[in-house]
């Protein structure tokens, strides 16, 4: 299928892709213990690529090529989710960089596929709750300092966090439409919000 698309639609998404860089970067040269970036890291650079080529079609036409274009380069970003944590692990390279970066990255994609979701009809507004509940929860740390204690490992975090983002690739599909859509959609925030309230139990018990 031909996609169509802006003047403008390059320049958001390398615009975009160009923020990512410069706020890695300066996080990276502070606390990334290893001297140099790492092939894990690489790996959620061209992943935090796709993520950018999708949050650029956000503002351009509402079309169904344009939602094909946003669910085929998501499925690559979403296919590479993991792949850089597994390549750390065997590498040993593992860091509390890396860890930040593949989890920031992951909050970008959900907000933008939320994003995209509204925009395209899929959900009502309350969908951009899926992409927001990361930042509110590091908002919340900043007035009550208990929340920002090191969460611990968590396989159902990650299965979570895949089911979300790929409830939002499923709502985007052309074929799927209001109300499925907005149901898939409702399904898979109200598993990422159990999750949140888990991990905010979790650090309120440790108080």
């Amino acid at each position: 299928m031909e996609v169509t698309t802006s003047v403008w639609y390059l320049p958001k998404a390398f615009g975009l892709f160009l923020a990512i860089g410069m706020i890695v970067g300066t996080r990276w040269r502070a606390n990334h213990p290893i001297p140099t970036f790492g092939i894990a890291n690489r790996i959620t650079l061209v992943r935090a690529f796709f993520v950018a080529l999708t949050g650029g079609l956000i503002g351009e036409t509402v079309r169904p090529d344009i939602a094909s274009a946003a669910i085929a380069l998501g499925a690559i970003a979403a296919a590479l989710d993991g792949v850089d944590g597994r390549v750390a692990r065997r590498t040993h390279t593992e860091s509390a960089f890396g860890a930040w970066f593949d989890m920031e990255i992951d909050a970008l994609f959900v907000l933008v596929l939320a994003t995209l979701a509204w925009l395209h009809g899929k959900a009502g507004s309350w969908v951009l709750l899926s992409g927001l509940l990361r930042y509110i929860f590091i908002g919340a740390g900043w007035l009550w300092p208990w929340m920002q204690r090191t969460l611990f490992e968590s396989l159902r975090r990650k299965a979570i966090c895949f089911v979300q983002i790929a409830g939002l690739l499923v709502a985007l599909l052309p074929v799927v439409r209001p109300p499925a859509s907005a149901v898939v959609a409702a399904l898979s925030l109200a598993v990422l919000m159990y999750s949140f309230l888990a991990d905010t139990v979790w650090l309120w018990q440790r108080r």
